[in-house]
């Protein structure tokens, strides 16, 4: 089975500056904003790079340009405004470009599955909401289950095909569980009709196969090779030569730890 295979939907991803209100104010000063025009062409891009690098930032603002709640969440979960976040400036001038449009939509981050189980919980003691709640997340109440078992399940209960969007979702899924959830992007893009947008820090995750590599450490945005990218070499050096790395942590002469065995 090969996994890789072109972008069936979202195919460009552009900033109008007629949609930036303020091109002084955040995030409109990020230096890769200005001018945004990515093509997106494979069935599942990674957004990489640093803390505060603005990859966050983007899948946000996709998923509000796409009609998603920036909270996370499909489009059922739109008029609830679960979680803190209910906007993006960024996603307000976004024009996303698609070769043809996902008959669903979905938006995942680490905060999801806390967020979301209250909101089902919400919806089992509503008189006037019909139906079971926890019919598509394993038929009972996600708080029931631990972080990293709840958005597993969520992960693997809710995606379906279509357009999905994650930011950063290791941080609530162990190695092994990182491997489950490439195991099924793979079956999903193998299908034909499911497409993924990811934003991570996981140098498990972007080990998939034909997948595009886009950092956010330059600008404008470029596409990367797994082995150039910081997430790997440090990965790499810290398993390979842990008491090397450990050596240089501790050095007092020393206190960069991403200068150690590069």
């Amino acid at each position: 089975m090969d996994p890789s295979r072109p972008a069936p939907y979202l195919t460009r991803i552009a900033v109008d500056p007629r949609r930036v209100p303020d091109a002084s104010a955040w995030p409109f000063t990020m230096p890769w904003v200005p001018g945004l025009l990515l093509e997106v062409r494979h069935a599942v891009t990674f957004f990489v790079g640093e803390n505060g690098s603005g990859k966050s930032t983007l899948v946000e603002g996709l998923a509000e340009a796409c009609g998603l709640p920036v909270a996370g969440g499909g489009v059922t979960e739109l008029p609830d405004g679960h979680g803190p976040e209910v906007s993006s400036a960024l996603g307000r001038a976004l024009r996303p470009g698609f070769r043809a449009r996902p008959h669903d939509k979905w938006f995942f981050r680490a905060e999801l599955s806390s967020h979301l189980a209250s909101l089902l919980d919400r919806r089992r003691d509503d008189p006037d909401f019909a139906g079971d709640p926890y019919r598509r997340y394993g038929g009972r109440s996600l708080h029931t289950r631990s972080h990293g078992e709840a958005f597993l399940e969520l992960l693997l209960e809710r995606m379906s095909s279509g357009l999905v969007l994650m930011d950063e979702p290791e941080s609530a899924l162990s190695p092994q569980r990182q491997l489950t959830l490439l195991a099924r992007m793979a079956q999903m893009v193998a299908e034909g009709e499911t497409q993924f947008v990811i934003a991570t820090h996981s140098p498990i995750l972007l080990t998939y196969p034909g997948a595009d590599l886009v950092s956010f450490d330059a600008s404008p945005l470029d596409r990367v090779r797994l082995e150039d990218t910081s997430h790997y070499r440090i990965t790499r050096s810290v398993l390979e030569r842990p008491a090397s790395f450990w050596r240089h942590l501790t050095a007092e002469d020393d206190p960069t730890p991403g200068s150690a065995g590069a």
